[in-house]
């Protein structure tokens, strides 16, 4: 029975295999193609581009994986029903609850790794190779914005004018407003960069303070900012919520939710 086992296995796993190599190629070929378009912009060349491929494919494994094991398990299951193999196993003793139990641990397999890629690869290699494309071909994430990257943050708007592949900031305007929603302060800062523990320092700051009846100025070298914007959530400027996380998708759905503005695209994804 073991040898039964063993034997429909491996049948599964080469189909699988065979058809998933297929079109991870096809994909990976496609890609190449239009990245061929972006040679030459900046310092980007074919060795970036490989790269960026490359950096692309776990991406492609989590979408293409669950495809190519149901063409592959049908493959191989109706290979062995046309040669009758599967006619002598079950008169080998094969019984179908046996031959079910075996289809569905070759399954947990197959689950096991598509999450794997899913959840922890490609987040991490696709932010990779939009950092790695940005870096190259010098273009700033929120360009398309006429004012820059907005954000929501409890009492305080946030205004980027640009975030950089590596997830600094740069030209940072922060619009903070006390519990009547009046004006409070605004800080104005050349760079900012993530520290940790939802802290960001902000470099070469313009601290502008309103009381009821006068305001001050403050110029710092330095000022620690305390957020609950995180590079984590900047991520969702490189990666599509498809391609996220489902932990995330988690963070940054209760992120748009605390600050009451639409979640339903990155509930979806989740």
């Amino acid at each position: 029975m073991d040898t039964l086992r063993t034997y429909l296995a491996r049948e599964i796993y080469g189909a699988t295999l065979f058809v998933f190599a297929a079109f991870l190629s096809l994909f990976a070929f496609f890609d190449l193609i239009n990245e061929l378009t972006d040679l030459g912009k900046g310092e980007y060349r074919l060795q970036h581009a490989l790269a960026f491929v490359a950096l692309s494919v776990p991406g492609h494994v989590y979408e293409l994986f669950p495809v190519a094991v149901l063409i592959g398990t049908l493959y191989a299951l109706s290979h062995l029903a046309a040669n009758s193999e599967y006619t002598v196993m079950r008169g080998s003793g094969l019984a179908p609850w046996r031959a079910t139990s075996t289809l569905f641990r070759i399954g947990i397999v197959f689950a096991v790794a598509t999450l794997v890629f899913g959840e922890l690869i490609t987040p991490v290699s696709e932010r990779a190779a939009k950092q790695l494309k940005l870096s190259m071909t010098s273009s700033i994430v929120a360009r398309e914005f006429h004012t820059g990257l907005w954000v929501k943050d409890d009492r305080r708007f946030v205004n980027v004018r640009e975030v950089q592949p590596d997830a600094s900031l740069t030209d940072v305007r922060v619009f903070e407003f006390d519990d009547q929603y009046r004006l409070k302060s605004i800080s104005f800062a050349k760079r900012g960069q993530y520290v940790g523990k939802n802290v960001w320092r902000l470099r070469e700051v313009v601290h502008t303070g309103f009381g009821s009846t006068e305001s001050s100025v403050e110029r710092l070298a330095e000022m620690d900012w305390s957020s609950v914007m995180t590079p984590d959530i900047l991520a969702v400027l490189f990666i599509a919520p498809e391609r996220m996380s489902a932990w995330n998708l988690y963070q940054y759905s209760r992120h748009l939710a605390d600050n009451r503005q639409k979640t339903e695209r990155y509930e979806i994804a989740m």
